[in-house]
């Protein structure tokens, strides 16, 4: 499952569907782009309330994945630990792998 999401994580960074960090991830939710937000295990609660709110009431999923090294370093971005997917289909594969479905 991990290998996979990794994986896709990558895809989605390479061909340009994914953002990352809190102000990018919060300005593609305000327009209605983003499919899924993703947020490293180690991010501040508070943070993780401020923008699971916001993506609650736009009706955008929200899973909690990985530590946020890992992830800056599979997605090619530095010290970051939110990110959204902007594209539908890669959304969608990586909440099946999440949820273990």
């Amino acid at each position: 499952m991990r290998k996979k999401v990794d994986s896709y994580l990558g895809f989605a960074a390479k061909s340009k569907n994914l953002v990352s960090g809190y102000q990018s991830c919060l300005h593609a939710i305000k327009h209605r782009k983003l499919k899924l937000l993703i947020f490293a295990e180690d991010l501040s609660e508070n943070t993780v309330k401020k923008l699971s709110r916001v993506a609650d009431e736009s009706g955008v999923p929200v899973r909690v994945y990985g530590h946020s090294e890992e992830l800056s370093q599979i997605t090619g971005n530095q010290d970051r630990g939110i990110f959204g997917i902007t594209d539908g289909n890669f959304a969608e594969a990586i909440m099946k792998e999440i949820d273990g479905k």
